[in-house]
């Protein structure tokens, strides 16, 4: 089965602070994304990013419109029994794992149990959760460092382990709220390109949140432009930078085209003609 998850109509509005007045963050976000797709979001500092992706995540629920996961053959989902949609998402769910800006990682446990953490939670026998973390170890580059504590590793291997053990769960997606964003320029290049190589392995449907739009295409297949709030999509782009670097292994080429700096230039046109119409 192909999943797709489809965000239709949704709008959120968040209760004003002491009684001020409500905060609409979002107001009729749609968007689709299936399976394969590396959706990545860009948008000025309160644009609804981080709400929209709380949204996916189920950590929030929407004030009005809904969102789905499943097998939909391209259609929005039907309306079953009264007013409830099938396969609505309502919560948080294995299907959906999160890599957050801050590694949130567990200090009084090592590399691998961090990593085995979710299986652990699960009810996974200890041998078989072992197993499958060392195999996302490998895939980002840490396994020699198992069984080390994680204050013992530098920010990027911090940030690496943390998505080793979203990926352990074996999400069918996965959701990643500005995960390089604390890191030192050497290091970013280098996790982008093992997030876009880890994204080639899997296939697993990605939502990735940036404020650097360089980064944003050379990640996405498809990148959306959110408006200041109440967020909304207000362009869309399909791109192939990052399929590109998965051909030719020259992240500088690739950044260096003129294609990428051309249009790096019109999308930074476009955030900045947001923000001044703010």
């Amino acid at each position: 089965m192909s999943l797709s998850l489809k965000i239709h109509d949704v709008s959120v509005l968040y209760p004003g602070q002491q009684k001020g007045q409500p905060v609409r963050a979002l107001s009729g976000v749609n968007l689709d994304i299936a399976a394969g797709d590396f959706v990545v979001a860009l948008g000025a500092s309160g644009c609804g990013k981080t709400t929209l992706l709380n949204l996916m995540a189920g950590f929030i629920q929407p004030s009005s419109g809904v969102i789905t996961l499943g097998d939909y053959h391209g259609q929005v989902p039907a309306r079953i029994e009264g007013a409830e949609l099938r396969d609505q998402v309502t919560g948080p769910g294995a299907e959906r794992g999160v890599v957050f800006q801050k590694h949130a990682l567990l200090p009084w446990l090592n590399v691998i149990d961090n990593v085995a953490f979710g299986l652990k939670l699960r009810g996974i026998p200890k041998a078989e959760r072992y197993e499958r973390a060392m195999h996302f170890l490998q895939l980002t580059g840490l396994a020699e460092f198992r069984d080390h504590a994680t204050y013992q590793l530098s920010g990027g291997m911090q940030q690496r382990v943390g998505i080793a053990r979203a990926l352990t769960n074996d999400p069918k997606m996965l959701l990643l709220d500005e995960p390089l964003g604390a890191l030192d320029a050497l290091t970013r290049e280098r996790l982008q390109e093992l997030i876009l190589e880890i994204w080639q392995r899997t296939q697993k449907m990605m939502f990735f949140i940036t404020h650097d739009v360089e980064e944003a295409l050379f990640m996405a297949t498809r990148l959306i432009i959110m408006s200041p709030r109440p967020g909304r999509i207000t362009h869309e782009f399909a791109v192939d930078f990052g399929q590109r670097f998965l051909t030719c292994r020259d992240a500088r080429a690739v950044k260096s085209s003129p294609d990428f700096i051309a249009l790096r230039e019109q999308i930074l046109s476009i955030i900045h003609g947001d923000e001044e119409a703010a």
